[in-house]
């Protein structure tokens, strides 16, 4: 077996690699189902996409159910903190994850016309609920949120549904919503007829370059914003107890990674420059490359908010020593080689299938 140093960071590795997984498969249906209002679309327009996504709305689900797999078999301490934390935004990803296939499906499969305004509102908001409720996550993760581990591990969240709505956390939900919006403008790009391609393309423009505006300023509140350090020795190879360290908070903490290891810098750099390319392959009509182009961006996204927090997985900003880290909340040594052994190759399959169902499709 492997050191047990070197398995969590492995499986960190690959936790990573799941939510770039979930971000690029389910983004893209987040991305077109909540771009349906705003493009003026026909009803054999309408039915047309829905049949091209219907296929792939189903098997997207599998990288949601394994994201949280990964997460609670690696880390089950910062799966219970974070979900009954945030139970109220991740219940509304998960029903509106759900409802996706099945609007896919009515609303090809019956002709009740009186019905159809209905499944379309339902897909609008299966897109724009998921895409804004994952920013506010992200943006709370950052920020850190309130909860306290008493000495038994007993988990009490002592804010409030209105207190995650803050002013960094928006912004970040902000450029979510902008960025997936990008991702499946280019897509409806790529596949619509020449009509499609036409509204597609302008508002795959403006939502790459609000996507590009808000992460600039996202990258600009960070350098102000109150991060963690753990100021006591870290023992990476230690047991989990998360109580049996030190932390400290303070401005610009969250760039002390970057500091140490300048070669990062290239992450949040290269989505930047990603996506100023997806902008101009999408404005000469390279859809395809656009679409590659923004993808990647989209990955180095979540890289970026990954290696920032390294290895915070979930910051408290009322009990500071109950944050959570990769080292001090990971399941045994035996439970993370598992996870290893059999979510490695997994991924590689899901990520094989997903490609093939795509390029089935086109």
């Amino acid at each position: 077996m492997l050191d047990y140093e070197v398995l969590r960071l492995l499986c960190w590795g690959l936790l990573g690699l799941y939510a770039v997984g979930f971000t690029l498969s389910n983004g893209l249906e987040m991305g077109v189902t909540l771009l349906l209002p705003f493009l003026q679309l026909t009803e054999p327009q309408r039915r047309q996409i829905a049949a091209r996504l219907a296929p792939l709305s189903a098997g997207n689900q599998a990288w949601l159910a394994a994201l949280i797999a990964v997460l609670y078999a690696g880390w089950p301490t910062v799966y219970a903190v974070v979900f009954s934390s945030f139970q109220n935004l991740l219940l509304c990803v998960m029903l509106a994850v759900c409802i996706r296939p099945l609007g896919f499906y009515f609303r090809n499969s019956h002709d009740h016309r009186e019905w159809l305004p209905y499944w379309d509102k339902a897909l609008f908001l299966s897109g724009l609920l998921p895409a804004a409720a994952l920013g506010l996550l992200a943006g709370n993760l950052l920020k850190g949120f309130p909860f306290h581990l008493s000495s038994d591990m007993h988990i009490a969240f002592l804010g409030s549904l209105a207190g995650l709505f803050n002013p960094f956390a928006l912004l970040v939900a902000a450029c979510s919503v902008a960025m997936l919006a990008g991702y499946g403008a280019v897509y409806l790009q790529l596949h619509g007829d020449a009509e499609l391609r036409l509204r597609a393309k302008a508002l795959a423009q403006t939502a790459i370059i609000l996507f590009l505006l808000l992460f600039g300023l996202c990258g600009g509140w960070i350098t102000h914003l109150e991060g963690y350090h753990v100021t006591t020795e870290i023992v990476p190879d230690g047991v989990s107890n998360p109580l049996a360290k030190f932390v400290k908070r303070g401005d610009g903490l969250w760039l002390d990674n970057y500091e140490h290891e300048p070669a990062l810098w290239a992450l949040p750099c290269l989505a930047f420059l990603a996506g100023i390319g997806a902008w101009a392959l999408c404005k000469f009509d390279r859809a395809y490359w656009a679409m590659l182009t923004l993808a990647l961006a989209l990955a180095l996204a979540v890289l970026t908010l990954g290696v920032s927090m390294f290895p915070f997985l979930a910051p408290s900003n009322i009990s500071l020593n109950s944050s959570l880290t990769i080292w001090d909340a990971s399941a045994s040594r035996t439970a993370l080689h598992g996870l290893l052994i059999f979510a490695g190759p997994a991924w590689l399959v899901m990520a094989l299938a997903t490609r093939g169902l795509y390029r089935i499709q086109r």
